[in-house]
């Protein structure tokens, strides 16, 4: 669930000044968008006054003259065509506007996903991020597309038509000017609402999203467990969550938008005219600057309307924005760099008295200290929750530790870069994923520089070779989401081709060998017993028959190393490795071994 929050008018502008930021590479399109927006805007103020003079130079004194007449004819025409001709225009350009900004926007929101630790993906579900990827910068284009040029188009006509006023009648056009703060404090109010009602709407659409995907990931257990009706259950309460706080928007919006700008224009046309009427007891009155007066309060108030009935995608680009924002603030990853760029040359990896917590109360390890030489396996054995994982995660710098340290080749592993630590070490996972695409693109995982050749060495390396070449299009297979088609085995021997293709200094292994059965498990032990010929290999283990030959296997237990030592001292020292094993293989297993 999200945190509630409120938005003031200051962060609202700060949220709209951040958004505006991202138009300055688009300088010269939007200065054509404006451009084009301005001779709309001058167009829809001269056509009043053309039939004004039609109406009070010619229609009233019956001086009804072909060529003048077809003169202002024409102009009327001609100026209506070319008005539709450049909106059309101006609609296109500033459409490019907001798809490049949007274009970018998204670019920044993914490469930042990217960057971000694993620690931020613990406490956020992947809904709410997609939301954020997706509906919330949907919602930021409309603001570009729609919002400010109306907004700009608006200002533009509104100050023309004002002047205009002032042209025909002075006196009338200051009566009018007492509509101004009244629309003022409309908006304000309205802004001030509906911004706290779109913000709780977005926030449950993001709930939905991450409640869809999270259904989608876990349907096989969803239905083997017949929780089809609890799901429902929590969908529609959140759905309805959405309802009422769609519903309190769409109540604002009926009470501040449209009902109260008619009233307002009720109001101001109620002036106009009784201006003109009292007036017209005294002194002589023009038919057509009446006509200019209420039509150009008509088209006054129209963009007035326009504005206001776009104050709500406003409101909704200012929250989706707000939110887009939040997560490219969080703070990520970021090794600092020492002096030169540093490379792995030897992988020697030292952990100094590391202890770690997530939540930063409860320590998940606690003082870990081990080395790890070139061409050693050092294995980590323990019962779930031990800290084993753990261990991993710091390694890989998906986490970052505050206490001890991590030494690679004898530098702190915070001197290398994370490209340098990512490409020197080779991690296989107990659920390895693949992705859309080929058999040989997951392998070679889009690096050009691989050949074709070492893609299908390192697959026959690992024995993987035989059933690649079973398909029907070989390499060139095509992979559905994660590998569905694949068998557990298949897909773990697809990601040991990917490690062993990339090369790499250090080996990790998650429990690699757990989904494979017992026939290419041995084929896999064969081919693991290689990689580590000169290479670190850090190896997790449930199975303790897969880690026998380790150089030194680490027992730990409530994030602590209680034992260490080889196969054979640690079922000596008779403790909790001794324990698993016999768990494990038996009191005849173990009788054998002796």
């Amino acid at each position: 669930m999200e945190e509630k929050i409120e938005l003031s008018g200051s962060e609202q502008r700060k949220v709209l000044f951040r958004l505006l930021s991202y138009t300055k590479p688009h300088k010269k399109i939007i200065s054509w968008a404006f451009l084009l927006l301005l001779l709309t805007t001058a167009g829809d103020i001269v056509l009043p006054i053309l039939v004004a003079i039609f109406i009070d130079d010619y229609l009233q004194p019956g001086r009804l003259e072909f060529k003048p007449l077809l003169l202002l004819g024409s102009a009327y025409m001609g100026i209506q065509i070319l008005k539709s001709i450049l909106l059309f225009f101006q609609l296109v350009k500033f459409q490019e506007i907001a798809l490049y900004i949007i274009q970018q926007l998204r670019i920044d929101v993914f490469s930042k996903v990217q960057a971000l630790g694993l620690k931020y993906f613990d406490k956020t579900p992947g809904g709410s991020i997609v939301s954020r990827v997706t509906n919330d910068t949907e919602a930021i284009k409309d603001m570009f597309v729609t919002v400010i040029s109306t907004f700009i188009q608006s200002g533009f006509l509104l100050i023309g038509i004002f002047i205009t006023m002032f042209i025909l009648n002075v006196k009338l056009a200051l009566f009018c000017l007492i509509i101004i703060p009244i629309l003022l404090f409309v908006m304000v109010l309205y802004r001030k609402w509906s911004s706290r009602f779109y913000l709780d709407m977005r926030e449950r659409l993001s709930q939905l999203n991450a409640k869809l995907s999270e259904s989608l990931q876990g349907m096989s257990i969803i239905q083997l467990f017949r929780q089809e009706r609890r799901l429902r259950r929590e969908f529609g309460s959140i759905n309805e969550q959405h309802y009422n706080a769609g519903m309190k928007n769409i109540k604002i919006d009926g009470l501040l938008l449209r009902p109260a700008i008619d009233m307002i224009y009720i109001l101001a046309l109620i002036i106009v005219l009784s201006y003109f009427g009292i007036t017209s007891f005294t002194h002589s009155i023009q038919i057509g600057v009446i006509y200019a007066f209420v039509n150009y309060l008509d088209r006054f108030f129209e963009p007035v309307n326009q504005m206001m009935m776009r104050l709500s995608l406003y409101q909704q680009a200012i929250v989706a924005g707000f939110r887009v924002f939040r997560l490219l603030d969080e703070e990520e990853i970021a090794p600092k760099q020492v002096g030169m760029p540093l490379e792995i040359a030897k992988g020697e990896i030292e952990f100094k008295n590391v202890s770690f917590s997530y939540d930063g109360k409860l320590d998940v390890l606690k003082n870990i200290s081990f080395t790890a030489k070139p061409g050693e396996t050092v294995a980590l054995v323990g019962h779930t929750g031990s800290g084993k994982s753990s261990i991993i995660n710091l390694m890989m710098r998906f986490y970052e530790f505050d206490r001890g340290e991590i030494i690679i080749d004898g530098r702190s592993i915070r001197d290398f870069s994370k490209d340098e630590l990512r490409e020197k070490m080779g991690l296989v996972l107990q659920d390895p994923f693949l992705f859309y695409g080929t058999v040989k693109d997951n392998i070679r995982l889009h690096n050009n520089s691989m050949t074709d050749q070492q893609v299908e060495e390192a697959a026959k390396f690992v024995q993987a070779h035989p059933f690649i070449d079973r398909l029907e299009d070989g390499y060139e297979h095509r992979v559905v989401e994660r590998g569905a088609a694949f068998s557990s085995g298949q897909r773990q021997l697809i990601a040991f081709a990917r490690t062993i293709a990339a090369n790499p200094k250090i080996l990790v292994l998650d429990e690699a060998t757990a989904n494979i059965d017992t026939e290419t498990e041995e084929a896999i032990q064969t081919a693991l017993a290689k990689m580590r010929k000169g290479r670190t290999t850090i190896a997790i283990a449930h199975r303790l028959s897969t880690i026998q030959d380790a150089d030194c296997i680490l027992v730990l237990h409530k994030g602590e190393i209680v034992e260490r030592g080889t196969h054979q001292e640690l079922l000596a020292q008779m403790g909790l490795y001794h324990k698993m094993y016999l768990l494990q293989n038996g009191i005849q297993s173990f009788l054998k071994v002796q």
